[in-house]
């Protein structure tokens, strides 16, 4: 088969190569993008895992940009009434500047990865499923090295987090119960083997298989929300892209009912109507729509109306018409017939376990105390739940194709707004507007704070808002960790990543 030329920004070595790997084979950039994807699923435990929820946007070469829908839900259509509000243990750690969060089998909500990556790659990919899981199966079973983001995050609660179930602590930590250092081999014999099977099995395997059957038990045996009638429900959702003009760019992002996309747009929007931005912009639009994220949608009874209000709102009237994990990973790819991938994952802080017997470890989504401002277990069975992802991607008139996103919880929309204003508006190289030093504007607190990366306009820039701050020495993975493939004029590709999260990057061909 002919080699496709791709270009690919992934999360390491082993899932860049996956990625590289499948576009040698003939994939285009969904493949590429899927397979790297698997790789981070398996081999970044406390980060990310196939128990998790996933964002797929794609721009088909020709076509309309969609994003592929598999955040997770919130279970417990079955559940017995005195189950909700339970099954939660409150942990408290200093990751991320002090972080609580709940744990335990009632934080899990309804995974959606799994039936996500086969919707997308049944519509878009050019390779078999089991190709694309081909190199996270051998990457489990034959060892792959602790990445130093995951690493830096487990020293702070691989205990506290996943002490309690011996299965979950085995995979982040040494044989002899010590941290796993940043570069050290390990694997996943257990996940390897549920791997085979869901190459063989399909999707079917996290439902009405052996993977569903084993978490339904578990939850009904430990008191957690999930059943068989929340497994069988759950659908990955296609949904047209929310499309916005920034400079000479078209721009799709992920619609509401996620947070992040809307957001994203928001901000970016404003900066486009302000033209030539500057930090002292960024501080204010990131002050104003974040605020107005706190006050309505993280309190919202219905994510799909007030994100369509919002976007209207603002789309007629500009930024004056607003009122006054988190673990993430992402992929990106584009190859050289102009298709355009880009995959957010994310599993929240982890709940502490796993799906026995599987090697799985299961998120915490419904612990998450920043995207449950109702109330934890408060949303309705099959609700799903908010989400800060944003994978993005843009074309422009001239052939230029990208692909762009970023974990870092409530950090993806400031920092992509930040990489793409600096791209799409300041004309930015790739590589510098990911560089670049980074704010964001913290609103969870008793009172805003602007947290930045040492840099003089930003400073004064800070200092002239009068709003509180920290300033952080050098660039810091709290900041985000942006990764893009870029199709350039005359059929040029290229990738690059952020520094602050380790990033690997290449091109195919």
């Amino acid at each position: 088969m002919t080699t496709t030329r791709v270009a690919v920004a992934a999360t390491g070595d082993q899932a860049l190569a996956a990625g590289l790997g499948v576009a040698r084979d003939g994939g285009n950039a969904v493949d590429a993008a899927l397979a790297a994807a698997f790789v981070a699923l398996s081999t970044e435990p406390g980060m990310v895992s196939l128990g998790g929820g996933a964002f797929v946007a794609v721009w088909p070469a020709g076509g309309e940009p969609v994003v592929v829908d598999g955040t997770v839900a919130m279970p417990g259509a079955e559940a017995p009434a005195e189950r909700f509000g339970t099954g939660l243990r409150e942990v408290v750690t200093t990751y991320g500047g002090g972080v609580t969060m709940y744990a335990g089998h009632g934080s899990v909500a309804t995974p959606g990865v799994v039936p996500a990556f086969s919707l997308a790659h049944d519509r878009f990919a050019r390779l078999s499923w089991g190709r694309l899981l081909a190199p996270a199966t051998t990457a489990a079973r034959e060892g792959y090295p602790m990445s130093p983001a995951a690493s830096r995050y487990l020293g702070f609660v691989a205990e506290s987090l996943f002490g309690l179930d011996p299965e979950a602590h085995a995979l982040v930590t040494r044989a002899d119960g010590g941290l796993l250092a940043g570069g050290e081999t390990t694997r996943n014999l257990l996940l390897a083997d549920v791997l085979d099977q869901l190459a063989a099995e399909g999707a079917s395997l996290f439902t009405t298989g052996d993977v569903g059957r084993s978490l339904v038990a578990d939850m009904a045996a430990q008191g957690g929300l999930i059943g068989e009638a929340d497994l069988t429900a759950y659908r990955a959702e296609v949904r047209a892209a929310h499309l916005l003009e920034v400079g000479a760019w078209r721009i799709a992002t992920n619609p509401p009912p996620a947070v992040g996309g809307p957001m994203l747009a928001v901000m970016l929007g404003e900066l486009a109507r302000r033209g030539n931005w500057t930090w002292a912009d960024a501080v204010e639009i990131q002050h104003a729509v974040l605020g107005y994220r706190r006050e309505v949608h993280d309190r919202s009874d219905d994510l799909e109306a007030d994100g369509r209000a919002l976007l209207d709102r603002v789309t007629a009237g500009g930024l004056g018409a607003l009122r006054g994990s988190s673990s993430t990973a992402h992929i990106s790819a584009v190859d050289a017939d102009g298709n355009a991938c880009a995959v957010t994952m994310s599993s929240g802080y982890g709940a502490g376990m796993c799906i026995p017997g599987t090697g799985i470890l299961l998120n915490n989504t419904l612990g998450e105390v920043e995207l449950n401002g109702r109330g934890l277990h408060a949303a309705p069975p099959g609700t799903r739940l908010a989400s800060n992802m944003a994978p993005t991607t843009g074309r422009t008139g001239d052939g230029r194709v990208l692909a762009v996103g970023s974990p870092g919880a409530d950090r993806i929309t400031t920092a992509l707004m930040l990489v793409l204003g600096q791209g799409c508006l300041h004309d930015a190289d790739l590589r510098h507007a990911i560089a670049a030093p980074r704010l964001h504007v913290r609103v969870g607190g008793a009172e805003p704070r602007v947290e930045y990366e040492r840099d003089p306009g930003i400073q004064a820039a800070v200092a002239a808002s009068g709003l509180p701050s920290d300033e952080y020495p050098e660039p810091h993975m709290y900041f985000g960790g942006v990764g893009a493939a870029y199709l350039r004029r005359g059929g040029v590709l290229e990738a690059a990543g952020d520094a602050r999260r380790e990033a690997s990057v290449g091109v195919s061909g």
